[in-house]
């Protein structure tokens, strides 16, 4: 039997070419919202998770950042996608026919110079392969959709513009996640480890935290701060560091973590993406 990878969006979304990139052989579980993907691999519906967790042009996604330490799940891989934005139009449309593309709010400000050159107005749908979907089904030449070469594959749709993307860069990490933890060591390129932490309330503990990090030679590449049950007052971390938890300088920074915070957990432990 197949195993399941649960996305969030439609079938030829750029979560479902993280798939294809990372994990051809598992079958593509469309899910409607992030916490519907979370939940597919929590009650089993499906075995892995794949998750965007930052773009280049857009920042992070915050969404993702929020449910990941109440998920319940675990960080196993990481994959990067390089964002090839298309604009998909009705056959027989043409670039001057289309006066509006329809797309998720994060794709839309990752192409808005094209927009703006051509006089097309950006249109919010809660997928770009939705919008694919929805753009086919209803057959106007004058409405197009912000997605993917797959997905213009997948529901029938011309590509009228290629890589219309502002940024010559526009790459999305995405995380695999499980129910199960894995800390074997795995891929050449080293391991990644993600935590989240919350400071305690005494005066220059975040500077005093991370300073074994620093001591202990180790690379932080991730420290991202956000609110805790919109409390201005409580601040919890996530960070991504170069190293394994069995590594000596990596349990010598934790320890020192561990002085200065009043939480800290283990989201993932996993093999650097080449492209990183």
């Amino acid at each position: 039997m197949t195993q399941k990878i649960a996305i969030q969006g439609e079938l030829g979304s750029y979560s479902h070419e993280a798939c294809r990139a990372k994990r051809p052989d598992m079958e593509v579980l469309p899910c409607r919202g992030f916490e519907d993907a979370i939940e597919a691999v929590r009650s089993g519906e499906a075995e892995l998770a794949m998750l965007p967790v930052e773009n280049t042009t857009y920042g992070r996604v915050a969404d993702i950042h929020r449910l990941l330490p109440h998920s319940g799940l675990k960080i196993i891989d990481e994959v990067f996608v390089r964002v090839h934005i298309n604009l998909l139009g009705v056959p027989g449309a043409t670039l001057s026919d289309i006066k509006e593309a329809h797309s998720h709010l994060v794709l839309l400000p990752q192409c808005a110079r094209f927009l703006k050159e051509h006089g097309i107005r950006g249109r919010v749908s809660p997928d770009n392969a939705r919008a694919a979907r929805d753009v086919a089904e209803q057959g106007d030449p004058a409405h197009a959709a912000l997605a993917s070469e797959l997905a213009g594959e997948i529901y029938g749709l011309n590509v009228l513009a290629r890589h219309i993307e502002d940024q010559g860069n526009n790459t999305t990490r995405f995380l695999i996640m499980s129910r199960e933890a894995d800390f074997s060591r795995r891929g050449d390129n080293g391991m990644i480890t993600s935590f989240v932490f919350q400071v305690r309330n005494i005066p220059a503990a975040l500077y005093k935290a991370m300073g074994g990090f620093a001591t202990n030679g180790i690379n932080m590449t991730k420290l991202e701060s956000y609110m805790v049950d919109g409390s201005f007052t409580a601040t919890q971390f996530y960070a991504d560091i170069d190293g394994h938890p069995e590594d000596e300088n990596v349990q010598l920074a934790m320890d020192e973590l561990s002085y200065f915070t009043t939480n800290v957990e283990i989201l993932g432990v996993y093999p650097a993406d080449q492209k990183r």
